[in-house]
């Protein structure tokens, strides 16, 4: 077991220990609702995608890539990589107003989707009740150049922490704009279609989810996209309170969901990888004790 791949994050990473947290279907929906504010980003997928009929499909194939490149071996990792590559090279956008024909694969576009992305995973776990330090947020910040790369950016060019992801955020905002692709993705996000059987449970959690995404956005989405959010210090209560609430339901449970890249992960490496927040505390609290640290 100790020889076994860690893949390219490894047990001792932030990220090993984050990403198996149930906040992080909120942080998704709330990285959706951020990427589509850029318009050439959001017009690449409506444009190569019915959107509409595959958001879910869309959400899934991200969280079967998240769950891939942090729990699955190094070359199931970079497999993934190469397949995301594949498929964003073949695929192009035309500007409705210019005519302009560009590549989705654009680094630009592709910096913001992954930085979208990133920090709505920091954002969300952190404010419902997961306790970093600011080292360790800048080391997951940090960490994920590595995936950064898989989707065929330039590590050195990706925000390396918290301070260089928030001036990435504040140059993007003039290009932001909530056009009408936004609009359908927000359209879509609060009251997606459903089979009669499950619209009671869209009305009872499904939309809980995509307001409580929505609420936990920066002040200026909500400026672009129209829509008042309540005042923060109530969307805090209620992201801790559903941290809490999903938190409670066991691990085991849980990670039985598809496609199961933590259990895998825990079969390969053994017992002591399985991930939990608490080792990140417990990880500070050995470093802080004087004569002792890593060995």
């Amino acid at each position: 077991m100790r020889d076994a791949d860690p893949g390219l994050f490894g047990p001792s990473s932030v990220t090993w220990q984050l990403h198996g947290d149930p906040m992080m279907w909120v942080a998704g929906v709330r990285a959706l609702y951020l990427q589509a504010l850029l318009p050439r980003a959001v017009r690449g997928v409506m444009q190569n995608s019915d959107f509409r009929k595959d958001a879910w499909g869309r959400l899934m194939r991200t969280a079967n890539f998240v769950g891939t490149t942090t729990y699955g071996t190094t070359e199931a990792a970079e497999r993934a990589g190469a397949r995301v590559r594949k498929i964003h090279s073949m695929l192009g956008a035309t500007d409705p107003d210019t005519g302009e024909r560009y590549g989705v694969d654009e680094p630009e576009l592709l910096l913001w989707v992954h930085c979208a992305e990133i920090d709505s995973y920091l954002h969300v776990v952190r404010r419902s009740g997961i306790r970093l330090t600011d080292g360790q947020a800048d080391r997951y910040v940090d960490e994920h150049r590595v995936s950064a790369r898989l989707v065929g950016l330039d590590p050195d060019r990706v925000p390396a922490n918290t301070g260089e992801l928030a001036g990435y955020f504040e140059k993007m905002r003039p290009e932001l704009a909530a056009g009408p692709e936004a609009r359908d993705v927000d359209d879509f996000l609060r009251q997606p279609p459903v089979p009669a059987l499950m619209i009671p449970a869209r009305a009872i959690i499904w939309r809980r989810v995509a307001n409580l995404a929505y609420a936990s956005l920066p002040p200026y989405a909500h400026e672009l996209y129209g829509r008042a959010a309540p005042p923060p210090a109530v969307v805090t209560r209620r992201l801790r309170l559903t941290g809490t609430l999903l938190r409670c339901v066991p691990a085991g449970v849980r990670w039985q969901l598809p496609p199961k890249h933590i259990l895998r992960a825990v079969a390969r490496l053994g017992p002591g990888s399985r991930p939990a927040p608490y080792k990140l505390h417990r990880r500070v609290a050995i470093l802080d004790r004087p004569g002792e640290g890593e060995s």
